[in-house]
């Protein structure tokens, strides 16, 4: 894909992400919306409880989609029963991380939601989400970008992600670096979900160790052998699918309690 052009290379990204999804739940409805100009997609089991998520995808800020993570969102709605709220937020090069933000911050003021969650480049537009709040609400984050990304604070090199990604990611989007303002937790109640092989999981620890200092409530578990992106997989890889399945009990449980 990196030698597609971007408008091919997304395609091409939504169609690969999608082959690893399930089937869709017969006992779920899916609907297609807008929040103002913002596009959304619904996801809304049988006997829903009161309350919905809002959940914002990964991609490296230019690429991703409802589309590409159709899979997560329609499992994470399974296992949650609550309402999950997909957001198609503007991606980059056309856009800045400024206006991407306020894309999903228009959702996020629309919905309200009783958590907010996100992979990746959607678990960083997630934290941001949730800094400015009086009382955010829990936050369930899976390999999100945190503090400053330098050479220094990052791992080791790992298959489907690499330091030049994210230094490159960074460049193209300087504003994602966040030293200062991942000092303090976003929220007082975080789940976290990471993979054994990925450069991010090193300033992730460092993070939740950060946080959990400050006095926040975090639960933190690492997928052993998996990479980052293995989350659209985690039907047919069994370390993934665990610790998927346990990190949405985690973050259901903070939802009733």
């Amino acid at each position: 894909m990196e030698e597609l052009p971007l408008p091919q290379a997304r395609r091409a990204y939504d169609t690969l992400c999608r082959t690893f999804a399930p089937p869709d739940p017969l006992d779920m409805r899916i609907e297609n919306g807008t929040i103002d100009s913002v596009d959304i997609r619904r996801y809304i089991p049988k006997h829903s409880l009161p309350g919905n998520v809002l959940f914002v995808h990964g991609g490296g800020f230019t690429i991703g989609s409802v589309e590409s993570h159709h899979g997560p969102a329609t499992s994470l709605a399974q296992a949650l029963g609550h309402e999950v709220v997909s957001v198609n937020y503007r991606l980059a090069p056309e856009v800045t991380y400024p206006a991407m933000l306020a894309d999903c911050q228009m959702a996020l003021e629309a919905i309200q939601p009783i958590a907010l969650a996100g992979d990746s480049a959607g678990g960083r537009l997630a934290i941001e989400l949730a800094h400015p709040l009086i009382e955010a609400p829990p936050l369930g984050l899976i390999y999100p970008t945190v503090g400053d990304l330098s050479p220094e604070c990052l791992g080791e090199d790992a298959p489907l992600l690499s330091r030049d990604d994210i230094l490159g990611v960074r460049q193209r989007c300087p504003k994602i670096s966040a030293a200062e303002r991942d000092r303090t937790p976003p929220a007082t109640g975080i789940e976290v979900l990471t993979v054994e092989h990925d450069p991010l999981t090193q300033p992730i620890e460092t993070a939740v160790a950060n946080w959990q200092e400050a006095g926040a409530s975090i639960g933190y578990s690492c997928a052993p052998q998996m990479v980052h992106a293995a989350l659209h997989a985690q039907s047919q890889l069994p370390n993934m699918g665990s610790a998927w399945q346990a990190f949405c009990h985690a973050l259901k449980h903070r939802l009733v309690g």
